[in-house]
């Protein structure tokens, strides 16, 4: 029996699948394939349940805990599963099934599939939002920066307008007043175009808007003017003042009503910024005490809330106190989740390739072999973790992981890579799909993975590839030994020696 490797997969390899989680990629076929495809390994099973058990009880009974940081290294999954948790709180309807009945066969016990439903079943607004995304370019030197982007993510979800946060201010007032609908039809007849399609225009619908405001409110015209010419000097925001108007928001939509806000990438955000970690330690306990439980605060980071503390000092230590849970994922989840949505095989190849490795078992142990200076490599333990991983070898998921966090770090990479616009499961695909044609006489060598992050390294890197792969008196071998080189050369737990190299290229 001969495969070709595109023949051996359970799935078709080169289906589109987003690698990288991106929020805001939410229309519905997106979030069916998310929902469809997630793999609920053993450590995620624990942090599901963990999450929705203290969410419990914050539908059941007050409470000021309400804080959940994600951790996890580059790669590790935390976007997706920070995107599938906002799917299960919202628990929207998608291809006619609700979002957490796509997980009643995905191993998880009854007790917390129960919790689950409580959660989809209490009404709840989901904020999902990038923060980088959010604010604005230089406001990071605004000690409020973080509350004023809740701010902003905040008004957006009630349909106010995000980005001049005194127009929503004003929108807000008009909607307890009741005239918000009649000041949007006075408006267009006024303007000729919508309030809003306009509004991000205020400076140049001056007459408009003071007409407007003055036939639809309690202003005089005069007022109105008055307060168009000051609004954006006297508008001012404290953290008071916001948790104060998100405790009046939940309380005005009934009972047991709660907003969620969903923070990706808050950790790099952050950095070693004092006065932003203050920020949002003080944001997060302030909607803790204010809101009952009924407002919740989730975010991301690549490190973990006590290493995030212990390496950025004393300064960060009192936050800890608001995250009182903490989800780590781990390198384990990424190789499960790879194994299962990428490179699971039809049961014919993979009976197959158990009896391949038997025949070979010999021959493949005595290729892969590493100086003893080297950390520990994995090579495959038996004949399913062959089938498993193949055509790649055990060590690869470690060693990528080690060559992401090395590039990022040391800045030899563009600002996309370092804010997570690269994933381990579409860096697996990629080279999959690069071998598809290939048959079963081969293993994948480490150097393929070079394509997966070249176009986001520095061009000055690029270059240096680029001018081997022109120059007629290097092969194609030597490019290789080169791309292998650069992506060793951050990573502390192999060295580049000749038989390391030679192990990492076998083919």
């Amino acid at each position: 029996m001969k495969f070709i490797l595109k023949d051996m997969f359970y799935k078709e390899i080169d289906r589109d699948i987003k690698g990288v989680i991106k929020v805001g990629q939410e229309d519905d076929e997106n979030v069916k394939q998310e929902l469809d495809e997630y793999v609920v390994t053993s450590e995620l099973k624990k942090h599901i349940d963990e999450f929705f058990e203290m969410y419990k009880t914050s539908i059941l009974e007050d409470t000021d805990k309400n804080g959940v940081w994600i951790s996890g290294f580059f790669g590790s999954g935390k976007s997706h599963l920070l995107k599938i948790l906002s799917y299960l709180l919202e628990n929207k309807i998608i291809d006619g099934k609700n979002a957490i009945d796509y997980f009643s066969d995905k191993g998880l016990d009854n007790f917390t599939l129960e919790n689950m439903k409580l959660a989809g079943d209490t009404p709840t607004d989901v904020i999902l939002f990038n923060i980088d995304s959010k604010s604005e370019a230089d406001s990071k030197s605004n000690k409020d920066a973080i509350v004023n982007v809740f701010n902003k993510v905040f008004s957006e979800m009630q349909g106010f307008c995000g980005s001049m946060p005194w127009i929503a201010n004003m929108e807000r007032q008009m909607v307890k007043d009741g005239v918000y609908e009649k000041f949007k039809r006075f408006f267009k007849e006024m303007s000729g175009k919508s309030w809003l399609e306009s509004r991000e225009d205020f400076y140049y619908e001056e007459d408009s808007i003071v007409k407007s405001l003055s036939e639809t409110t309690k202003m005089s015209e005069k007022s109105a003017r008055n307060w168009y010419n000051k609004c954006e000097e006297n508008y001012s925001l404290s953290i008071d003042k916001f948790t104060s108007r998100v405790k009046e928001y939940i309380k005005s939509k009934g009972k047991n009503h709660h907003v969620i806000f969903m923070v990706d990438e808050m950790g790099q955000y952050i950095g070693d910024n004092t006065k932003l970690m203050l920020n949002l330690q003080t944001l997060v306990e302030d909607l803790g005490t204010k809101c009952g439980g009924k407002c919740w605060v989730v975010v991301t980071s690549q490190e973990g809330l006590d290493e995030f503390t212990k390496v950025k000092g004393n300064d960060f230590s009192k936050i800890q106190g608001r995250f009182n849970i903490r989800l780590s994922l781990s390198s384990a989840n990424v190789d499960e989740v790879i194994k299962k949505r990428i490179l699971r095989k039809k049961n014919t190849a993979e009976s197959y390739l158990r009896l391949l490795y038997e025949q070979k078992e010999s021959i493949i142990k005595n290729l892969l072999t590493f100086t003893s200076d080297t950390a520990e490599m994995k090579i495959y333990r038996n004949e399913k973790e062959f089938a498993e991983v193949y055509p790649f070898i055990p060590y690869q998921f470690n060693l990528i992981q080690s060559v992401f966090n090395g590039v990022r770090e040391r800045g030899a990479s563009g600002k996309s890579l370092s804010r997570g616009e690269r994933s381990l499961l579409g860096a697996y695909q990629q080279v999959a799909v690069d071998y598809m044609e290939e048959d079963t006489r081969m293993l994948v060598p480490f150097s393929s993975f070079y394509k997966t992050i070249e176009i986001f390294l520095d061009s000055s890197i690029r270059s240096v590839v680029i001018y081997a792969e022109k120059n007629e008196k290097l092969d194609a071998f030597d490019v290789k030994v080169l791309k292998l080189l650069f992506l060793l050369k951050y990573v502390k737990e192999i060295k580049a020696n000749i038989e390391n190299i030679s192990t990492l290229l076998v083919e």
